[in-house]
């Protein structure tokens, strides 16, 4: 069974950098196009970043879009999210997600193309 799982999140200031982690287990992240997306309190889920599963192709939400880079390691079965600068607005659940890697024409920044979930991993940004 293939299981994404985030790390990395917690309590940081205004200002300050974050890493997650994205690790999948029964399976090879090498297959996989992977996507973050969060959801803050009273919010829906947002569209943070994307990666194809080759790394050539990577997209980023427009809150985010020159704050966060998203790359991959898949010797290391992980794809990383640095986030920088970060804002009180920031705060939220983040996840990462992973399309069928059976189905073409998958459109990587839209939530309702992932098939498989993590948990999520809290980040909160104080002010």
């Amino acid at each position: 069974q293939v299981q994404f799982v985030e790390s990395g999140g917690g309590l940081v200031q205004a200002g300050d950098s974050l890493k997650l982690s994205c690790t999948v287990s029964g399976a090879s992240i090498s297959s996989y196009d992977v996507g973050w997306f969060r959801q803050g309190p009273g919010k829906g889920r947002e569209f943070v970043a994307s990666v194809a599963w080759h790394g050539g192709d990577s997209y980023y939400g427009d809150s985010t879009r020159g704050r966060a880079t998203i790359s991959r390691d898949n010797g290391k079965n992980t794809v990383l999210l640095q986030m920088n600068d970060l804002k009180v607005e920031d705060t939220a659940v983040y996840y990462c997600a992973a399309p069928d890697p059976e189905r073409p024409l998958v459109d990587l920044t839209s939530e309702s193309d992932y098939k498989f979930w993590g948990q999520g991993t809290q980040v909160t940004v104080s002010s």
